[in-house]
């Protein structure tokens, strides 16, 4: 198998959706997105050149949750310079986590609505989440990591009901940043596993989990997602939106 840090990066073809530089290639017979930080458009509200080593703290944080969310994620050089490399991902295109529907068409079983609102021709239309473990689980991960970018299509549904979340470059902010279209279970309680996960991280924090972490986020970073957790765990349900942040990403996918 292929030195996943070593062996050569090789570029295939360039995200052009993307809004910062955002690339496919291989390493070996790996597929991988490759993210550059020279490539990462400024910010106001986040540090210049930290959204790769956010991407990577996201997926430490998953890691430790043992939930499989973030695909694997690290820091290596590239054609144009150090930055995030993860391995692709091929959803399923038949499955479909989030949706658009129309208002008198929301699932009465298996499905979560968000909102309601108008579309382009004055259509209402309502936005629509799974109800599944899987989705509920990536909900608790972007409550912990402070996700202020949880579109649509950053949830790849893959095939027997796995659901991948990428692109988590906004992330970690010490001050409450989340914006995400899985608002579906508010004030519902914490399923045992749920809340395990969250403890997991907590006491990670103030171990191996906490070392790693330190090497890509600040300490005030550090203690708002500690922070995060106690308040979780102690209310032991999903959070309603708060604070003047829109509660939603835009766009929405």
């Amino acid at each position: 198998m292929a030195d996943l840090m070593t062996t050569e990066l090789t570029l295939t073809g360039r995200l052009t959706t993307a809004s910062n530089a955002t690339f496919l290639g291989n390493i070996g017979e790996k597929v991988v997105v490759y993210k550059p930080i020279a490539g990462e458009n400024p910010l106001w509200d986040f540090p210049e050149g930290q959204l790769a080593h956010r991407e990577v703290a996201a997926y430490l944080v998953s890691e430790a949750l043992g939930w499989n969310i973030v695909p694997h994620t690290w820091l290596r050089d590239g054609q144009f310079g150090e930055g995030m490399v993860q391995l692709w991902q091929e959803q399923d295109h038949d499955e479909n986590a989030i949706d658009l529907v129309p208002a008198e068409s929301v699932p009465q079983v298996g499905w979560k609505q968000v909102f309601q609102g108008r579309g382009e021709n004055g259509e209402l239309l309502a936005l629509v989440h799974e109800d599944s473990p899987a989705l509920r689980r990536m909900a608790v991960f972007d409550v912990i990591v402070n996700n202020a970018d949880r579109k649509g299509n950053h949830i790849l549904a893959m095939t027997g009901g796995h659901r991948y979340g990428v692109d988590h470059g906004l992330t970690f902010h010490r001050e409450h940043k989340l914006r995400t279209v899985l608002w579906g279970w508010i004030g519902e309680a914490l399923t045992a596993e749920e809340h395990a996960g969250v403890a997991r991280i907590s006491e990670g924090l103030h171990a191996e989990l906490g070392q790693e972490l330190a090497e890509l986020l600040t300490a005030d970073e550090l203690a708002s997602l500690a922070q995060r957790c106690e308040r979780l765990l102690s209310s032991g349900q999903f959070p309603s939106p708060s604070g003047e942040m829109p509660a939603v990403p835009w766009p929405l996918f």
